[in-house]
């Protein structure tokens, strides 16, 4: 939901003219920050690279692209470079749901995402997260290895718990439910459209596009007949801000919402991502698509188009809205 925050790349999304573009986020430049500037009681990023990092000396720290939310910079030492991330006026639970989102697509061992190595709070209020810096390459890489090794990391990444996340966490700064549910249908109704639904109704009074969502939340159900539900680890947020590559041209997956749910949820941000033919073809073979797909497809996208609503105003309701009305049209409820 921010802009990549490793290294800032664009990338053309393919997009159909019926949706909005993503927000294009602007930021100053910044002058690198002197390394003198706080003593090692005063900074824990500091003091956690000059021990537990391995590093005897910090030689530059540089602001690299960011994103919306967080600030983004690399520390180069005599021990490597490291990336980090500060937050001024958000607690360490945002970055913990990150580590622990990357900490669970790396144990896959299927896509390269960045190793978290950790996560506190900033003396002056806030947080931080240190984690491992990729060098990216000049592009995001093959599509079609990019959707071998996702499809990869999702059936690799099972849950014996049901659907959800050991925590919640965050997608975007939109809090991100993620309370354990046996049932797909029932989570994904609950905690990702009726969640946002509320959202709408809370931040805009919409009660038109409330009333109509949860209509087409209890109806539901038979858009999901003949598929496959089980809980695969997601990345959650996978659009093109969010995918790089590195020197070597493997894909590199970053800045996650994490969660358990129906592998089909994770082309929700496809309208935004890029991804083409042979992502698919690739990711299938791993994968097999699954009966419905093409009917579900919306009905994923609207989850994210729901959080934009919220996150940047009404630019997005009419997206939204028609989806709402297409389905109870199909659905005749």
């Amino acid at each position: 939901m921010v802009a990549a925050e490793l290294g800032l790349i664009s990338f053309s999304s393919g997009v159909s003219s019926r949706w909005p573009s993503r927000p294009r986020f602007r930021f100053p430049i910044v002058r690198p920050i002197s390394v003198t500037m706080a003593s090692m009681g005063q900074d824990p990023v500091r003091e956690w690279i000059l021990s537990e990092g391995k590093a005897t000396q910090i030689t530059d720290i540089r602001p690299v692209g960011g994103g919306c939310i967080n600030r983004a910079s690399r520390y180069d030492t005599d021990a490597g470079p490291f990336f980090v991330k500060t937050n001024r006026s958000i607690g360490p639970s945002m970055f913990e749901g990150e580590a622990l989102g990357l900490n669970a697509m790396f144990e896959t061992h299927s896509i390269r995402v960045p190793k978290p190595f950790k996560v506190g709070p900033l003396p002056s209020g806030g947080s931080y997260i240190i984690m491992e810096f990729i060098e990216f390459g000049a592009s995001r890489g093959n599509q079609s290895v990019l959707g071998r090794k996702l499809a990869e990391m999702h059936k690799a990444g099972k849950s014996e718990k049901g659907f959800g996340f050991d925590v919640d966490n965050t997608i975007g700064s939109t809090p991100q439910i993620n309370t354990w549910t046996p049932d797909w249908i029932e989570f994904y109704g609950v905690h990702r459209l009726g969640y946002q639904l509320q959202l709408v109704q809370k931040q805009y009074g919409d009660s038109l596009l409330y009333e109509k969502g949860q209509r087409l939340v209890k109806n539901m159900a038979p858009l999901f007949e003949g598929a496959v539900l089980e809980p695969c680890l997601l990345h959650g947020d996978l659009w093109s801000g969010n995918i790089s590559s590195d020197k070597n041209g493997e894909p590199v997956i970053l800045d996650p919402a994490c969660y358990y749910g129906h592998n089909e949820a994770e082309f929700g941000m496809s309208w935004c991502a890029g991804f083409g033919g042979s992502f698919y073809n690739a990711y299938f073979e791993v994968m097999p698509k699954q009966k419905g797909f093409d009917e579900r497809r919306d009905l994923y996208l609207l989850y994210h188009y729901l959080n934009h609503y919220n996150l940047f105003g009404s630019g997005y309701r009419s997206s939204a809205l028609e989806i709402v009305d297409d389905y109870l049209r199909k659905l005749k409820v």
